[in-house]
């Protein structure tokens, strides 16, 4: 389970960003049966003390390539807080996408994952948490519209104005399958790969024409152990004199450490009132990944 801001579910695992009105995979999975995929929460382990440590590289550019990073990551399970009386457990990552360090809070339970928000957070995020980012069982293949919110405040000012743009975010997601991947780590035969996608229309406060940012992510999680990969995708059109950018970002899982589980029922926590009900925007699946160039910084 990763947020631009932690490792546990990458999105956005968190992706965040495209308005993909004709998303094939949602299409696809429609034609085809889906099937729950047996023991759905080992596939996202939450003990405390479990550490994951990745590498990483990110290129951007607005036509080729100009610039290349590699940087690492270390991701751990640090223990529990409460956040508004409800107990979260607290994802602590040194370097998740090379943005530096931060703090991520998700609740699982025996119906899904939700995802409490992390610190620091974007002003964008902190409209949005919490929200649902997994459904349990999960069932392959399947897709859906995460969500659509429109007016949102941006949280920054790109046109230059003096006034802060506004924001309409969609979101869709699917769970493709089980595909075999191969990290420093090793290869996991099994690995479930789930794909985000999502989509930001800028609506700028000097009247001029709307920005874009899409973000498309593909992850995969390996049964006990989590997420091993993912490959992100992200960009932003030009605005005024600036040039668009795009990004790429991908992290590997190189070694890792899975505490010992008390039991299967005593570690999944019961259903949180009021967070599971009919309404779909209880029920999102992926999480708001703003790279540097998309992220809103306050």
């Amino acid at each position: 389970m990763r947020h631009r801001s932690g490792t546990f579910f990458a999105w956005a695992l968190t992706g965040l960003l495209v308005a993909m009105a004709a998303f094939d995979g949602r299409l696809s999975a429609a034609a085809e049966e889906a099937l729950p995929i047996a023991q759905s929460a080992d596939y996202f382990p939450d003990q405390i003390g479990n550490r994951w440590q990745y590498r990483g590289q990110i290129s951007e550019s607005p036509i080729q390539t100009i610039d290349l990073k590699y940087f690492s990551n270390v991701s751990e399970v640090t223990g529990t807080k409460k956040l508004s009386g409800i107990t979260v457990t607290v994802f602590h990552d040194s370097n998740p996408g090379n943005h530096g360090e931060s703090e991520s809070y998700y609740r699982r339970d025996v119906v899904g994952i939700v995802y409490y928000g992390s610190d620091p957070g974007t002003p964008l995020e902190k409209q949005i948490t919490p929200y649902q980012i997994v459904r349990f069982p999960m069932k392959a293949p399947s897709s859906f519209q995460q969500f659509d919110r429109t007016g949102l405040d941006f949280g920054a000012d790109m046109d230059r104005d003096g006034t802060d743009e506004t924001v309409d975010v969609k979101g869709w997601t699917s769970v493709v399958g089980h595909e075999s991947v191969t990290v420093p780590a090793g290869t996991f035969q099994d690995a479930v790969k789930v794909e985000a996608r999502m989509t930001m229309l800028i609506h700028l406060s000097s009247g001029e024409k709307s920005a874009r940012g899409t973000d498309v992510m593909t992850a995969w999680f390996a049964k006990g152990v989590g997420l091993v990969k993912y490959v992100e995708r992200q960009e932003l059109s030009a605005v005024k004199e600036d040039r668009g950018v795009m990004t790429e970002i991908m992290e590997e899982l190189e070694e890792y450490y899975i505490a010992p589980a008390p039991g299967s029922v005593s570690r999944l926590k019961p259903a949180t009132e009021g967070v599971f009900t009919d309404d779909p925007a209880d029920h999102e699946l992926c999480q708001v990944v703003l790279s540097s160039r998309l992220r809103p910084h306050s």
